[in-house]
């Protein structure tokens, strides 16, 4: 799908589905809405890396200060995803701002991340702060061109997400899944008024 197309239609509106706005960034200003249009919400901010999950040669204690072992979604073996091969996004723990799974979005909903003219189909992997918006998996921010070091890569912004609340990828590990689920939820997504 292209990516032009795909940031026309997301930037035709905002329908704020948020009750607040989000922050990139603690101590940022809250500037990110999310918006909602039927089978999807979205929004655009900035990309931080999340290095959690499974350890990994990139992704543990050492090369990631805030490492946390665990994501709050697990594959369907119950092991904990792989930031350093999966390619997820981040979505802001649930709260009176927004909750996402009022929305239909969960683990395994499928993404398009958009950053230039390159789309991403990822999954929804791990839940973060209430507050910030705007993190993806070591992988996604590698399969964009983005820096992936959790310590000093991610870009300050121009990363536009498109969280379907269609069919997930099953098993949520299963990457092919996701881009296969992803291309017809777009293509939906494109055709809806």
């Amino acid at each position: 799908m292209p990516a032009a197309a795909l940031l026309a239609k997301a930037a035709a509106s905002c329908k704020q589905v948020s009750r607040g706005k989000y922050r990139t960034d603690d101590g940022a200003a809250e500037t990110i809405p999310v918006c909602g249009k039927r089978g999807a919400v979205h929004w655009t901010a900035d990309m931080d890396i999340d290095c959690d999950g499974r350890p990994s040669p990139a992704c543990n204690r050492r090369t990631d200060p805030l490492f946390q072992n665990t994501t709050a979604f697990q594959e369907s073996t119950g092991r904990q995803l792989s930031a350093e091969w999966l390619p997820y996004i981040v979505v802001p723990g649930a709260s009176s701002r927004w909750n996402h799974t009022e929305h239909g979005i969960t683990g395994g909903s499928v993404a398009a991340v958009i950053h230039g003219d390159k789309v991403l189909y990822a999954v929804v992997g791990d839940t973060g702060p209430t507050e910030l918006i705007g993190e993806a998996s070591y992988a996604a921010a590698k399969a964009l061109g983005i820096r992936p070091d959790p310590g000093t890569g991610g870009t300050d912004s121009g990363v536009t997400y498109i969280v379907f609340d269609g069919p997930k990828a099953s098993p949520i590990e299963d990457h092919r899944a996701a881009v296969a689920q992803g291309d017809e939820l777009a293509r939906q997504f494109l055709t809806q008024n």
